[in-house]
């Protein structure tokens, strides 16, 4: 990899993911190598299995792979900005760990960037066919409905895990618990535009979900109020500064 900087940097929190981390890796090159300026920075949320071991084996031959690794289990959104603050590209695609986001997927939302007005600095996932099985579809679809209807976010799927946003406008934002679920909104709220694009969406390679319908449910409802507060108590100020 090139000392300089690289452009992007590819996100990836994962939690006991061993068997879908060598093959997301490989997909990932196969996408960008020789497209753009890469880094993947892998972000181990302290797993219980072989993660960790699979990853250091994988970093002695792919020279843009950087593990990073919690000494304690944090949470998706926490290993998205410990990612996030350490990684060196302006921009951040990201992606799940278990495989079900296409890497394919990042040049078209790099594409749509490089379309899109400079006010825009989100570009998020949108599973227009769902490859999950039907309860899981019917929960989704109905959280959905109820965030779009409290947050005005104009976002069809906000739970998709392959994101491309800046790191500057992302390191703005109010941190907190499961705030991933919630880009689109707080995106809105600090004054920036985002833009929904079609992705491709697969079944889980190996491995098991990490949540539940139930467990979504309970945590989303208390977040969506404190978002829905949040946007409710934002103030965006235009400034200039005085020559």
């Amino acid at each position: 990899m090139s000392p300089a900087a690289p452009r992007l940097s590819v996100v990836v929190p994962v939690f006991n993911e061993r068997d879908n981390v060598a093959p997301l890796v490989r997909e990932i090159l196969a996408a960008l190598r020789g497209r753009v300026a890469f880094e993947i920075v892998y972000v181990d949320d302290c797993s219980r299995d072989d993660t960790l071991a699979a990853l250091r084996e994988l970093k002695r031959e792919v020279p843009e792979l950087r593990v990073l690794h919690h000494v304690r289990q944090s949470g998706q959104s926490t290993a998205i900005r410990t990612g996030v603050k350490a990684a060196r590209g302006e921009w951040i695609a990201t992606l799940d760990g278990d495989g079900q986001n296409d890497p394919a997927d990042i040049p078209r939302l790099l594409a749509e960037r490089e379309r899109a007005a400079p006010e825009v600095k989100l570009f998020a996932g949108w599973r227009v066919q769902r490859r999950d099985s039907g309860s899981k579809r019917w929960a989704s679809k109905w959280a959905n409905a109820i965030r779009a209807r409290m947050l005005r976010d104009d976002t069809p799927d906000t739970g998709c895990g392959i994101k491309l946003f800046e790191r500057e406008a992302f390191l703005d934002l109010p941190y907190f618990d499961h705030m991933h679920r919630f880009l689109p909104a707080l995106m809105q709220r600090a004054g920036w535009k985002t833009v929904s694009v079609p992705v491709n969406h697969r079944p889980r390679g190996a491995g098991v979900s990490k949540y539940n319908n139930l467990q979504r449910a309970l945590v989303g409802i208390r977040d969506l109020r404190g978002v829905a507060w949040l946007i409710a108590r934002s103030r965006l100020t235009p400034v200039r500064e005085i020559d």
